[in-house]
């Protein structure tokens, strides 16, 4: 993912580490003492020698070229993906030593790092030149289509236990569930799981953590039900439902859905990525916007516990490639999308998504909430705001020309990012970039009002 040339920033690198302290690490190592025989090609390969602890150096290599997002071999114990090492020879990469490159292109990879380039490239021309299914193919769509049945009758199941369960959660009074703790929810969310509604088992366990969540839960927890309650409803009677919305429910159940609409090919701008984890589950989310259709696209990674997605597109790249969507009607609101065929290599964005005043970003949000009574957030890009205190604690991003504001959530009020955005703005308006909810706005990315170039928050 790089060209000869075209290197990424600091910010875009540590967009890359699976966490905080990963961040720490690499940083450490970006500097030339630790590195020896670093190098890269223009075919999109970065190598070095690490010195570690030991007798050996570590060995160090990262495919760059990768269409899925960098690839990353290092001989160190870390189970980290990227680890420390690959982080910090990207940060070398990507800086400069007395006006030149710190490490030097178009040299040729040594033998350690040119064998396992060879190998993984070579598996991915193999799995593109692969022929189809042979006989059993035929057979393939009955058998997938007895599964499916299958499974839908374990999730109605499920759902119709859940509505017991509710029920017998409102007839026994909100304070029952104050006394169950966690434990009530815990086991219902199991149960889900055995129903193989995925979906249905996260809002489940989400309803353990609202009885602790301070002065007026009972009112949050009785409209988290009643939006519960709505989904298995719809669920049980998904026969009777418009197709587009029959479709929202079994994705919010947890039911997976193939990418079946037509590839849109564009040049698409990185605006942010982030990770949010489970006991289980890494998941990684990058959003998109395609310059010349205007649409805003939802790239989803996922990883074991521990170990970073395999999908990484560093913010403030573009790339021309074309994207599959999930929804077969072009005019739907469906924003997922999966990484399609990649035809140049991305370079620095130039530029941002045109940005809009924040009662415009409401409204977005709420024709959304029509289709999609469950969906937390509306991606927007709020044009000439300025963030501003709300109150003692709280903050907002002020649209000086029709003096209205959103407020951003109290969440991302505490992070560090928002003290880069007002520290970016200085008073003066920004273009920001984020998520519109019914908590507030999640600000992810900014531009200064006379720059293009893209600030992670």
């Amino acid at each position: 993912m790089t060209q000869q040339g075209v290197r990424w920033t600091a910010d875009q690198v540590l967009a890359l580490a699976p966490d905080a302290s990963s961040q720490k690490a690499g940083s450490k190592l970006g500097i030339a003492g630790p590195w020896s025989r670093a190098g890269s090609s223009g075919e999109g390969a970065v190598w070095g020698l690490c010195k570690g602890s030991g007798s050996k150096p570590y060995q160090t290599v990262i495919d760059i070229a990768d269409v899925a997002g960098p690839a990353y071999k290092c001989s160190c114990p870390s189970r980290k993906f990227p680890c420390k090492h690959a982080l910090g020879l990207l940060l070398l990469w990507s800086g400069e030593e007395d006006g030149r490159a710190a490490v030097p292109d178009g040299e040729a990879p040594p033998d350690w790092a040119r064998e396992w380039l060879d190998a993984r490239r070579d598996k991915a021309e193999t799995k593109r030149n692969a022929p189809a299914a042979g006989p059993a193919a035929s057979t393939g769509p009955d058998a997938a289509r007895k599964r499916a049945e299958r499974r839908a009758e374990r999730v109605t199941a499920g759902a119709t236990e859940l509505e017991r369960r509710l029920s017998d959660l409102l007839r026994g009074g909100m304070a029952a569930a104050e006394q169950a703790g966690y434990g009530l929810w815990e086991e219902t969310a199991a149960r889900m799981v055995d129903a193989q509604a995925p979906g249905l088992a996260a809002r489940v366990r989400e309803l353990g953590a609202v009885p602790g969540s301070g002065p007026g839960w009972p009112a949050r927890l009785l409209e988290e039900c009643a939006l519960l309650h709505l989904l298995t409803s719809g669920w049980l009677r998904r026969d009777e439902l418009p197709d587009a919305l029959a479709a929202t429910v079994r994705s919010r159940t947890g039911l997976p859905a193939p990418a079946q609409g037509r590839p849109l090919r564009d040049t698409w701008q990185v605006l942010a990525q982030y990770d949010t984890a489970d006991s289980k589950l890494t998941t990684r989310r990058i959003w998109v916007h395609g310059e010349n259709s205007g649409h805003t696209a939802l790239l989803l990674s996922y990883g074991a516990a521990g170990r970073a997605p395999a999908l990484a597109l560093p913010v403030g790249l573009s790339l021309d490639a074309e994207l599959v969507p999930y929804a077969a009607d072009p005019a739907s609101r469906q924003l997922r999308a999966d990484l399609g065929e990649q035809f140049t290599a991305p370079s620095p964005a130039t530029g941002h998504p045109p940005g809009i005043p924040p009662a415009d970003a409401a409204v977005r949000y709420g024709e959304a909430l029509r289709d999609d009574p469950w969906l937390e957030s509306w991606p927007v890009t709020l044009g000439e705001v300025v963030p501003v205190p709300d109150g003692d604690t709280g903050w907002q991003l002020a649209h000086p020309g029709s003096g209205l504001a959103l407020p951003i959530d109290r969440s991302a009020a505490s992070r560090s990012g928002l003290w880069r955005l007002v520290a970016l703005s200085g008073g003066a308006p920004l273009t920001v970039f984020g998520e519109c909810g019914h908590r507030g706005f999640t600000p992810l990315a900014a531009w200064p009002h006379d720059g293009a170039e893209t600030v992670r928050l």
